[in-house]
């Protein structure tokens, strides 16, 4: 079994495991059952397709999207492993191919759609094959908790028993619940070795901002970020469109994505944002889950998701390279009232609308929160040991004022309307406007009536929405939309608690101010990466992959600023395996410093090795030594293949040298060899 460390710098170019990736790969290379939960963007790919290296046999992938098989099988082969996909969008001669590497018995990784796995050849085949090991990605899919169900994910427990071989599921998030049923249904109950990663994505900034016309507020945030890719998610299909749209007139590159399109449209966008480079996607949460593009730099909301793991997942599309990405989060009380109205109005069983109304609360309480905002995130997720610095309430902190008293005119005002009216009419009993609803109600004779005046009608908006955003008080649906109390707010309408509730919220946000914008490299290197960059492109268009599938943007930047001279310090960069460079390294090298010299092929392959360095070391002792230590014999020298052998050499003596290089020249050579070796 080759040995982790070595796959993971020789294929995959990295020279040392992201936190709690190495345990878990050698927990699968193992052969154990394992369940993995681990951050959107810490490496879960990883953590299946070394061990599959490893281990002998084929590794079948489980995945819900065809675009992301096709995207990892891609990055696999361009790292020189023999991967493939069985899916409904190959070609012939694509599945061809991966039968044919099936029977020659070279494939290690290949990659499935659950609902493959419904077709009765599937199991046969499985079991012709060889299959030593299954990945199940996206795990969460088996779970009614989860928030992608997918009941094809059900057929999974079924094809490990038949095979009998250890199972790897992995997924981003997943709640007490979601865990226990994917144990049930993936592991027959039997619980696997659990490993729970941290949450902290600590490279992605956190903002919240109250909506203060939120198309303004996005297009600034897009405009502070013009060249970089990113995606903004909308409620509604129509929404989409529209800021898509707006996007384009402001001279963004932008596309629209929902579920409403045609299926080949929905392809069409999911290539571009994956092959082109600084494109904004505007999309429903329809677009999203197996997006591994890596160099998204930010993820905006122009409406709030549906609940704090929806949050998480999606703004964990950012930054997955490990590069500095940003996000932006806008919400209103009308967002509020339709999640609650959703929750309400389904068809799920109380105890199931219970749990969603408290996970809209945890994202609730994020958005309203008076400190760190990564704290209030990760404490929702266990995590109490939390540091942060990168989120927009550590940049700023919030101002606050004690609000109970504004709450309680507020909940006096609800109660006494009999919890029948909205917030609009409410803020309007309080500032004492005589509207023809107010007279005709006869609501100007309420003691309520006029007694908010010390804050005007965008203040009294934010206080209400606040209240939301805590829980005390709830659209009814069954009075269309009115605000009931919750039980929360008793104890402050008896004055038995306080409340503090944020001043700065709409105020800062009504300034539309553009967001400073984290450079990702130097001013001095920035020419240096949009060089490299097009060079990319280039290579990405010529061969119809995305980007990234050549080199992500952490790889380029890494050249940018260590500006490697030749194949040896270029080895070094991170993400450059030995296939990659092999393939790309002279073309790189040449857009850093203008011309590359001439490497040995045997010399090329050691490159970015220790042994790449006694080669060097050997050539030089050669040459001093061609016409022996006088200088006066008949010119001799080893071939390029007996030095890379030599360099090679574990364990070295004069016998062995003899062996490999003859008697004639280890006589001559094999001293001056010995010497180098074994100072090596």
């Amino acid at each position: 079994m080759t040995g982790a460390a070595t796959l993971l710098s020789d294929v995959f170019g990295f020279d040392a495991f992201r936190p709690g990736q190495e345990e878990i790969v050698h927990a699968v290379a193992e052969g154990e059952n394992v369940l993995a939960i681990m951050p959107t963007g810490g490496g879960k790919s990883l953590c299946f397709q070394l061990p599959a290296l490893m281990r002998e046999g084929v590794t079948v992938v489980i995945s819900p999207l065809i675009a992301l098989m096709r995207d990892q099988v891609r990055a696999l082969q361009e790292a020189g492993v023999s991967a493939g996909a069985l899916t409904s969008g190959n070609t012939p001669e694509e599945t061809d191919a991966v039968w044919e590497a099936l029977e020659r018995g070279e494939l290690k990784l290949l990659y499935m759609a659950p609902e493959r796995l419904a077709a009765g050849s599937a199991m046969g085949m499985l079991r012709r094959i060889g299959v030593s090991m299954i990945a199940v990605d996206e795990a969460h899919c088996v779970s009614q908790w989860g928030h992608d169900f997918r009941p094809d994910y059900l057929r999974i427990g079924e094809l490990r028993r038949t095979l009998n071989v250890p199972l790897a599921a992995f997924t981003a998030t997943a709640d007490i619940e979601t865990q226990a049923e994917i144990v049930q249904k993936l592991f027959d109950g039997q619980p696997p070795r659990a490993f729970l990663r941290g949450f902290d994505r600590p490279n992605i900034h956190l903002a919240f901002a109250a909506k203060d016309g939120p198309r303004a507020q996005i297009l600034n945030f897009a405009a502070a970020r013009k060249g970089q890719s990113g995606i903004v998610y909308c409620g509604t299909r129509a929404k989409t469109e529209t800021l898509a749209q707006a996007l384009r007139e402001a001279g963004h590159g932008a596309i629209h994505y929902h579920g409403g399109m045609e299926a080949e449209d929905r392809r069409i966008a999911e290539r571009r944002f994956q092959q082109e480079d600084g494109l904004i996607v505007v999309a429903t949460v329809a677009f999203g889950m197996g997006i591994d593009k890596p160099d998204i730099r930010w993820v905006a909301h122009a409406d709030l998701p549906k609940s704090i793991e929806a949050y998480y997942q999606e703004i964990g599309r950012a930054g997955r390279d490990g590069a500095p990405a940003e996000t932006l989060t806008l919400f209103g009380p009308d967002d509020i009232k339709l999640r609650r109205s959703q929750i309400d109005e389904g068809l799920a069983p109380p105890e199931r609308r219970t749990a969603d109304h408290g996970r809209l609360n945890a994202l609730l309480g994020l958005a309203e929160a008076l400190d760190c905002r990564r704290k209030s995130l990760l404490n929702y997720f266990g995590e109490t040991d939390a540091t942060c610095g990168n989120c927009d309430l550590c940049d700023k902190p919030a101002e606050v004022f004690d609000g109970t008293t504004a709450v309680r005119k507020a909940l006096s005002a609800m109660l006494r309307t009999d919890e029948w009216f909205g917030a609009g009419h409410l803020i309007d009993i309080l500032l004492g406007n005589r509207t023809d609803k107010i007279t005709q109600r006869g609501h100007d004779s309420l003691p309520t009536y006029g007694v908010g005046t010390e804050y005007d009608k965008r203040q009294w908006q934010a206080v209400f929405r606040q209240m939301m955003g805590h829980d005390l008080i709830r659209p009814d649906p069954a009075r269309h939309g009115a605000l009931r109390m919750t039980d929360a707010a008793l104890p402050i309408l008896r004055d038995e608690a306080t409340i503090n509730l944020r001043r700065d919220s709409i105020r800062s946000a009504g300034t539309n101010r553009r967001p400073a914008v984290k450079e990702m490299v130097s001013e001095e290197d920035t020419p240096l990466l949009s060089a490299l960059k097009a060079q990319r492109r280039a290579l990405a268009e010529a061969a119809r992959v995305p980007a990234y599938v050549i080199f992500t943007d952490r790889t380029l930047i890494e050249m940018a600023e260590n500006r490697p001279s030749n194949l040896d310090a270029m080895a070094g960069i991170s993400g450059v395996g030995a296939k990659k460079l092999e393939r790309y390294g002279d073309t790189f090298l040449q857009v850093i410093n203008g011309a590359v010299n001439d490497v040995h092929p045997t010399r090329r392959k050691l490159a970015g090795r220790v042994a790449g360095t006694v080669y060097d070391q050997l050539m030089d002792a050669q040459a001093q030594l061609a016409r022996g230590s006088g200088g006066t014999d008949k010119p001799l020298s080893c071939s390029a293949s007996q030095l890379a052998k030599v360099a090679q050499m574990r364990s070295a003596d004069a016998v062995a040298l003899e062996r490999l290089l003859g008697e004639r020249r280890a006589e001559r050579f094999g001293a001056a060899f010995l010497a180098v070796l074994s100072g090596a």
